[in-house]
């Protein structure tokens, strides 16, 4: 038994759980071995210390029982809310922000084409573009020609300021 130390007995359960020849084992070992003794020395302080702090009755302050139902009155409550409500108040600051950002395009969408801000469909690009150089340009892009290069670009607007009679004399 010299050989086979007691440590693997010890942690594997708390003394108070361990068997009547599982203890005398321990013992008999424990008197024979200096480091096995420390070691069921220690098993039994720790087993002493739990049930001293077991057999401890712990009385709560004044104020716990009414802080207890207090809270169990506020969750009863809570509980007792329709579940619609509940979820308005967590996500109704988000709802009523998309409400007003659908409505404020929907204005957008009727208003603005009033103001002048977007052509119409019907509307001639050429004839709403303020610039001449851009009705220049647009007028060549509406005749097919497709993507202009800057060559292209700066001989339509010069031509075009020349036939105006802005051209450097």
């Amino acid at each position: 038994m010299k050989d086979q130390h007691i440590n693997g007995i010890l942690e594997s359960a708390p003394l108070a759980r361990l068997g009547e020849g599982e203890l005398a084992a321990v013992r008999a070992h424990a008197g024979a071995c200096a480091e096995c003794r420390r070691a069921y020395a220690a098993a039994r302080a720790a087993d002493a210390l739990l049930r001293e702090r077991a057999s401890e009755t712990f009385e709560p302050s004044p104020f716990f029982q009414t802080r207890v139902l207090a809270a169990l009155r506020v969750r009863r409550a809570e509980e007792e809310v329709p579940a619609f409500s509940r979820l308005w108040r967590a996500a109704g600051s988000l709802a009523s922000s998309m409400a007003a950002a659908v409505a404020l395009l929907a204005v957008f969408t009727v208003v603005a084409p009033d103001l002048g801000l977007v052509p119409r469909a019907d509307e001639d690009v050429t004839a709403a573009a303020s610039d001449p150089y851009e009705s220049v340009l647009l007028a060549q892009e509406d005749a097919g020609e497709g993507e202009m290069d800057y060559d292209q670009v700066f001989t339509a607007v010069y031509a075009s300021g020349e036939e105006a009679g802005d051209g450097d004399e």
